[in-house]
């Protein structure tokens, strides 16, 4: 076998080692992400599932109930009943929707906001550290793989959920 077929060769195993070794990465950082807004939940008494739509309002709202129970994957009674917990925390806000009178938007309320941001400090000065160690350059072939695999996992997730 000539050098340079098995050169390919030895590379299309790298290759192959390199992307389980992605997705073995991508699979813990699930677990260990879940386990920080678990933690994060707790000494906020919010359930996960509470949190998770916390954080969708506040980047994606004002979002109609309806909107968020889609974006969640959520049924719309476990919606409401997020919603009436993150109400009750001081969390959101139920309000007429101004470009349609009938209906309700949920809007995010900013005056706890610190104390989650407190929380969250501390990851957020790691994820500074760990991309101050690269160039532009990499981080944004960086962007570009989350933003990627990102996709892969609403396209996967709508998959799922047509298919049930």
């Amino acid at each position: 076998m000539s050098a340079e077929a098995s050169g390919s060769d030895a590379e299309k195993r790298r290759h192959r080692r390199l992307t389980r070794s992605v997705k073995g990465s991508l699979r813990e950082l699930n677990v260990q992400l879940s386990l920080l807004n678990h933690s994060i939940g707790a000494r906020l008494k919010l359930k996960d599932v509470d949190l998770y739509c916390l954080d969708l309002i506040s980047r994606e709202g004002p979002l109609s109930p309806t909107a968020v129970a889609r974006r969640a994957g959520l049924h719309p009674a476990t919606t409401t009943g997020v919603l009436d917990r993150l109400e009750r925390g001081g969390w959101v806000v139920r309000e007429r929707d101004p470009d349609d009178r009938r209906a309700v938007v949920v809007r995010f309320l900013g005056d706890r906001s610190g104390e989650l941001y407190r929380l969250l400090s501390g990851m957020n000065a790691s994820m500074d550290e760990i991309c101050a160690d690269y160039s532009v350059a990499e981080l944004e072939i960086i962007a570009d793989f989350l933003e990627r695999t990102k996709t892969a996992g609403r396209h996967a997730t709508d998959d799922l959920t047509i298919g049930s």
